[in-house]
Formats: C-alpha cells, sequence, structure tokens
C-alpha cells in the first residue's frame, strides 16, 4: 500500500472526507456507516439531504454483499465493472438510513476503472463518494481542481480523472432496466 493510500484509510477511519482520482471525475468520499462523516459530505457539497450518494466499491462481490445485483443487474455489472457504470439496486443489508435511499430501501453501488480508487477502496472498504464539486457546479478532474473548490476541508489523494463524465446511472430494482442518468455506457 502506497503513503498515500495509508493515509487517506486512517482519513476515512477518523471520520473524515478524502478526495479520490475515479475513471469519471474526481470525488470526495467517507466511510458510509459514519453518520457524522457522510452529513460532512453533504453539507461540504451544499447538496441536499434528500439526494442519496452512491457507494464505490472494490469488488463486484463486495457490491452483491451490499446490494441484490443478480439476473439483468448481475449481466450489467459483469460487462461494465469495473467501470463507469452506477447500479441503483435494492439493500442487501440493513444499511443506516443516511446510506442510499432509505425510503425505497435502495443504494447505487459502482466499482470504479482507476487504479488509485481501487486501491483506496481495497484498503479502506465500501465508500460514500461523489463527486468533488459544490452541487449544481461543474465537476472536478483532478485533486488540484478539487482542492481549488474545498481547500482544507478534504484529505486529497493526487490523480486526474480520464473520463471527464459522470457514470451512467440505471435503476436495476424492477423488471427491466431504466436509465436515470446518461453516461459513459451506453445503456
Amino acid at each position: 500500500m502506497t503513503p498515500e493510500i495509508a493515509r487517506a484509510v486512517e482519513v476515512v477511519r477518523a471520520g473524515g472526507v478524502v478526495g479520490l482520482p475515479t475513471d469519471t471525475v474526481y470525488g470526495i468520499g467517507v466511510d458510509p456507516l459514519q453518520e457524522e462523516a457522510v452529513a460532512r459530505l453533504f453539507e461540504l457539497k451544499g447538496r441536499p439531504p434528500a439526494r442519496p450518494i452512491g457507494i464505490l466499491v472494490a469488488s463486484l462481490e463486495t457490491a452483491r454483499e451490499l446490494g441484490e445485483i443478480d439476473g439483468y443487474a448481475l449481466e450489467l455489472a459483469r460487462a461494465h465493472w469495473p467501470g463507469a457504470l452506477t447500479l441503483v439496486v435494492h439493500a442487501r443489508v440493513i444499511l443506516p438510513d443516511w446510506v442510499g435511499d432509505r425510503n425505497a430501501r435502495t443504494v447505487g453501488i459502482r466499482v470504479p476503472a482507476h487504479p488509485v480508487a481501487l486501491e483506496l477502496l481495497e484498503a479502506a472498504g465500501p465508500m460514500s463518494v461523489t463527486s468533488a464539486n459544490l452541487s449544481g457546479r461543474p465537476d472536478t478532474m483532478d485533486d488540484t481542481e478539487a482542492r481549488a473548490v474545498f481547500g482544507d476541508r478534504v484529505h486529497y489523494v493526487p490523480g486526474s480523472c480520464p473520463g471527464g463524465r459522470p457514470s451512467t446511472v440505471v435503476d436495476a430494482t424492477g423488471p427491466r432496466p431504466v436509465v436515470l442518468r446518461r453516461g459513459p455506457v451506453d445503456i
């Protein structure tokens, strides 16, 4: 594990916010099981609390522990993970109220195709991650741009994002997939 990743894991476990490169856009993330950390993430972004934040994981196996990824959802995951596809699925485990959509009991899950993000997720475990920008503002593509937005309130893992577009989001809770947000993966 690199020193940058080791330090980022310490920050996540202590309830801090970490900036990380992904295959789509630069993100900020926290431990999804720490309510105060998730609240801090919403506050930093200026994001409405009713708008769920997805979870990034290091593997399909971990994703399937958290959510019901079967049938066509499993086919989509196998075809596009790691990659720029977020699947909204029914939660397989009881998640805290502040993770996913508590009313629908769903969660958005993605396995990013970026070596730095995967190394961090492998070491820290699943993380609630959102784009590193103020809500409604342009996405950031690297740690320098994110630092210009959030300053010292975030611990940044160096790196840039080759994709430049947020992930495709697909609701996989019904009889067929429904695209909620168009992105790099064409469904």
